[in-house]
């Protein structure tokens, strides 16, 4: 049987929920929310304060700044896909000072200098996990040299980890499955890097990152739709210092081309780089057509012929 004071609880906690879901009780209204803190439960409407003094189960100390909540904080960073142990081992760190920011001695210096290598030596347990952990080290630095968030980089480390699992790493290069699970991840997120971007910043070449990447697509069934050129349209107009009157105009003359059908089968870098040409030109903000084909990394004779093929379905003479 429980208490008396188990009973009061779980009797406040049942008022509680009745009241949050019949509303408040002085204008009947419905639209109830809680204070930032979580604190109050407060009516929209006339600012009853229907419950207060509710518990939080936030920390109980206060921090105003990055430092101070990082010098608080009682608990490790989250669990992370981009490391071969997802963040869970120790690191011994790089400075050689002791909790109160004063330098070791020498001896000290030298005894953690031993420690830190074999902490780094004991952190891969075999080669399958010297080899995930170059491969997400790869996906890391080419990420940061694409300039790609940090979710891209964790769904690029899932879809290796995956590809990993499932034995697809076999007579493939580590270096191209990496890249490809990079690319295919940038276009799962919608972040718009071409095959020709990619490249650049990978150790292999770009017909190996195509081939593996539709290869690791097919057997993962990732299902990624074509690359829409509108994603492309704000990075080239931004390099390109084009105004915002020309990025929507070029938005506009992609939309009404690919209701005609002309997108299909057409790079949407080259597709894009033409309606930005095309935009330019409308708008009086002209750009060579050479110095839009260096930002979208295609030919001029692309361009040309795109915007040929823009223009006569606009009607535009």
């Amino acid at each position: 049987m429980p208490g008396p004071t188990r009973q009061r609880e779980r009797t406040s906690e049942d008022e509680t929920e009745s009241e949050e879901e019949t509303g408040c009780p002085e204008c009947e209204s419905e639209s109830l929310v809680r204070s930032g803190d979580g604190g109050e439960l407060v009516c929209e409407d006339c600012g009853l304060v229907i419950e207060e003094e509710h518990i939080d189960r936030g920390p109980e100390w206060r921090a105003f700044n990055h430092s101070e909540r990082q010098s608080k904080s009682r608990v490790g960073a989250p669990t992370t896909q981009t490391m071969h142990d997802k963040g869970l081992t120790t690191q011994i760190d790089w400075k050689d000072k002791d909790a109160y920011g004063r330098s070791i001695s020498s001896e000290k210096r030298s005894q953690m200098h031993r420690l830190r290598k074999w902490q780094e030596r004991i952190r891969t347990k075999d080669a399958g996990e010297r080899n995930l952990q170059f491969a997400l080290s790869e996906i890391d630095r080419m990420s940061s040299a694409l300039g790609v968030p940090r979710s891209v980089r964790e769904v690029a480390s899932v879809i290796y980890r995956r590809a990993l699992d499932d034995d697809l790493i076999r007579g493939r290069s580590i270096e191209g499955v990496a890249t490809a699970a990079l690319y295919a991840a940038c276009r799962q997120e919608g972040i718009p890097r071409s095959l020709d971007e990619v490249a650049e910043v990978a150790r292999v070449e770009q017909k190996e990152i195509g081939r593996t990447y539709r290869y690791i697509a097919q057997e993962l069934s990732l299902g990624l739709e074509p690359v829409d050129p509108v994603q492309y349209v704000p990075r080239f107009c931004s390099e390109l210092g084009l105004s915002e009157e020309v990025e929507q105009k070029t938005r506009e003359i992609i939309e009404v081309t690919a209701e005609k059908g002309m997108l299909s089968g057409k790079s949407p870098t080259g597709y894009a780089a033409a309606a930005i040409y095309a935009a330019s030109l409308l708008c009086n903000e002209k750009k060579t057509q050479r110095e839009v084909a260096d930002v979208a990394q295609v030919t001029e004779v692309t361009i040309r012929n795109r915007y040929q093929e823009q223009i006569e379905a606009l009607g535009i003479h």
